[in-house]
């Protein structure tokens, strides 16, 4: 066993010197000379006469939509379908507690090529051991479709913490965001997660779901300690610097919990959460934490289980709700990266469909992937078995494939 901050030595602000010279490497190799004219090929467009023989000038083609129509077009309908789950690692192997990728987990995943996976305390037992594993499931699940695969982690600080909360890493718990809020200073927010983004990015995640977007404005509630703070003057700004902060470690990120669940009375882990507010109400505040991690260019947003009849006319779960993830984050926010649900084994979630009919009603509204499906094999067949009947589109799919292969390929490599 060893300790974190014996192998990768930890600072605060280390996170940024990391990124600059990986940055720096980077661009020096992509960098090169261009390729100089060869004179006397024919004449060049200012030796024409005006308007003689000129081709319209050519769009210029984005080698990462290339790369990502390239990777799409060799996928069947079962392939693309697996890329919009995000399960835990038990879901693909079958083990009951998975602490080691072998041969094993390469069989599962060429069974069930997931978009990723997402792993908590009881898979992580130290440095070495999370190193290893990590890094043998990046790169079997590279060998099998040619694709990076999100290796995620719930890692905000504080009393949602599967690193810092176990003493075999060494690495410090940044505490509850209620009490960086409280501060009024966003550079603690950006160091907090900088620092949890560094270590997280050495372990081998690609992927922390974090920071909470919530806004904490019921006494009642149960984001309190998760949260920021009470009004979104003091949230919003926290969480653009958190944005700033994972981004500038290496990590992606992942607003949440769309559209801002730290209101509601009740825990989505057991029950179904509701808020009576209208959407003229959340825009004043709910909503302007997830706006400002947008401008942020967050790569995830979760969206979570609340229900909002005022806006939805309805009881179903945020999660499934096309005016919410559609008509409000997708085109009222122009929010165009990745959505994500909350994790479809919480009793609010289970409580409005069965396993397969959650997975096809997110997608049908607009959501991208699907976190944890309480029975991964039906959630699949579910959405596959709905596109052969014409309840979704292929085309719809390829739309949220799309997304996951642009951050993939984009921001992973």
């Amino acid at each position: 066993m060893s300790d974190l901050r014996t192998e990768a030595p930890i600072t605060r602000r280390q996170a940024l010197a990391t990124a600059g010279a990986a940055l720096t490497l980077a661009l020096g190799a992509c960098s090169g000379a261009p390729a100089s004219e060869t004179p006397g090929e024919g004449p060049t467009v200012s030796d024409r006469p005006s308007g003689e023989g000129e081709a319209p000038e050519a769009e210029p083609v984005d080698p990462l939509t290339q790369q990502v129509e390239a990777a799409l077009a060799k996928m069947s309908l079962e392939e693309k379908v697996w890329q919009l789950f995000v399960v835990r690692p038990e879901a693909v192997t079958g083990v009951s507690v998975q602490t080691a990728a072998g041969e094993a987990t390469r069989k599962a995943l060429a069974e069930r090529p997931v978009g990723g996976i997402c792993y908590f305390g009881a898979n992580l037992t130290d440095t070495d051991q999370t190193r290893k594993m990590l890094s043998n499931t990046r790169d079997y699940a590279k060998e099998i479709n040619g694709l990076p695969i999100f290796l995620c982690v719930d890692e905000e600080g504080g009393t949602v913490t599967r690193i810092a909360g176990n003493s075999a890493f060494g690495v410090d718990d940044m505490g509850d965001m209620c009490d960086i809020g409280a501060t009024g200073d966003t550079d603690k927010a950006y160091d907090a997660a900088a620092y949890i983004g560094q270590y997280l990015t050495y372990l081998g995640f690609n992927v922390d779901f974090a920071p909470d977007a919530d806004i904490a404005n019921n006494p009642d509630g149960t984001m309190g300690q998760r949260s920021f703070g009470a009004t979104a003057d003091v949230v919003a700004p926290m969480v653009a610097a958190q944005v700033r902060g994972f981004t500038d470690a290496g990590i992606l990120c992942s607003a949440k919990h769309f559209p801002g669940i730290g209101g509601a009375v009740g825990d989505s882990h057991d029950q179904s959460i509701y808020s009576d507010k209208t959407l003229d109400e959340i825009r004043e505040e709910e909503l302007r934490p997830f706006e400002a991690a947008i401008e942020e260019d967050v790569p995830f947003v979760m969206v979570g289980h609340l229900s909002m009849p005022e806006v939805t006319g309805d009881d179903d779960p945020a999660s499934i709700s096309s005016e919410l993830v559609t008509d409000v984050l997708r085109k009222e926010l122009g929010y165009e990266g990745i959505v994500i649900t909350d994790s479809f084994e919480m009793g609010a979630a289970t409580s409005a469909l069965d396993t397969a009919g959650l997975a096809v009603a997110a997608i049908d509204a607009g959501v991208d992937m699907v976190l944890m499906p309480a029975d991964l094999v039906a959630a699949h067949q579910g959405v596959v078995d709905a596109v052969g009947s014409g309840e979704l589109t292929e085309a719809r799919i390829d739309e949220s494939v799309t997304r996951v292969l642009r951050v993939k390929l984009g921001r992973l490599g």
